[in-house]
């Protein structure tokens, strides 16, 4: 990608595939990945842990390592849940950026929170994750997929998403 190249978002609540679905499509893609669950502090981790959802001023500085971190021809996987924690990071940023939402139902969600193994982010966090978020608005560049599918099918119905926005 140049340097005018869109920064990539993978968006969407815990559970939705966001670290699995933005490293295959940076890989698909020949763009590199940053997970941001490796940018927040321990003290937010650890907050997470004990079940303790994080506030606004528990996201804000780990919103600006995002935006930091978001360079053109980077994949970062980010709940972004706000439309102002999606402006934080645009701003931060200093570029435009493309947020890939993926969504489901909260049952598959779960499931998939159930199955994971050694993550921070416990199941009953999930609810307070889907009454926060604010799903992309029409102004803001975005591709949705559900996560009802395939991770190959969801990689290839966003890098075809991607390709309508250019």
């Amino acid at each position: 990608m140049t340097e005018a190249a869109p920064r990539l978002v993978v968006m969407g609540v815990s559970g939705c595939g966001k670290s699995t679905i933005g490293r295959a499509l940076a890989e698909a893609e020949g763009l590199g990945f940053v997970d941001g669950d490796s940018l927040h502090p321990q003290a937010n981790i650890e907050k997470m842990a004990r079940g303790a959802p994080l506030e606004d001023e528990d996201r804000l500085p780990w919103l600006d390592l995002v935006g930091d971190a978001l360079r053109p021809g980077t994949v970062i996987a980010c709940s972004a849940l706000k439309r102002a924690y999606r402006d934080r990071i645009r701003e931060r940023s200093g570029g435009s950026v493309v947020f890939l939402f993926l969504h489901g139902r909260r049952e598959t969600l779960m499931a998939r929170m159930d199955e994971r193994e050694g993550h921070f982010m416990p199941g009953t966090l999930l609810d307070s994750q889907l009454a926060t978020l604010e799903p992309p608005s029409e102004d803001e560049p975005h591709v949705s997929a559900d996560i009802d599918q395939a991770p190959d099918e969801i990689v290839t119905r966003l890098i075809a998403g991607l390709r309508r926005l250019r």
